[in-house]
């Protein structure tokens, strides 16, 4: 494990709220050099603590007003393999997020639609025909709230 200061802590969390910030702007904010600011950041990528850049598109103005959080159990794990069922789920477009986890479902998926009726859409024609799919419970994103990991 890489030992992180309170610089290196600081740029993380700066990162989290700005992956677009440069080395110049975090050196300045920081109390570094560019150069230094820099060195940090290439040995948190390298340490792979930093594991790339990503934009948080907005959905809602993107026209996807609803956002369900899907549990999903499949029915036949010996049948239909897990690897079958992220390969055809992963193919839906309106799948944001796949997780494998362990508890009362299988998988946990973040799924967005226009409205309510377009998400039935989405469940009853793509998502309850995927192979080995058995029960499915929903629930919808009333709000959210992001916060910083845990630097």
């Amino acid at each position: 494990m890489t030992p992180l200061d309170d610089i290196d802590r600081a740029i993380l969390r700066a990162l989290q709220q700005d992956a677009g910030l440069n080395a110049s702007t975090l050196g300045r904010r920081f109390g570094l050099s560019q150069p230094a600011a820099w060195r940090r950041v290439r040995r948190l990528q390298e340490a792979g603590i930093l594991a790339g850049a990503r934009l948080r598109l907005d959905a809602v103005r993107l026209g996807f007003g609803v956002t369900v959080f899907l549990g999903v159990k499949l029915a036949t794990k010996g049948r239909v393999s897990l690897e079958d069922f992220e390969r055809a789920v992963t193919a839906i477009r309106e799948v944001q997020t796949v997780e494998h986890v362990l508890g009362l479902y299988d998988y946990r998926l973040r799924v967005v639609a226009r409205d309510l009726a377009d998400f039935e859409r989405v469940l009853r024609r793509r998502i309850m025909t995927l192979p080995g799919v058995g029960n499915v419970e929903a629930n919808v994103l009333l709000s959210e709230e992001r916060r910083p990991g845990p630097i």
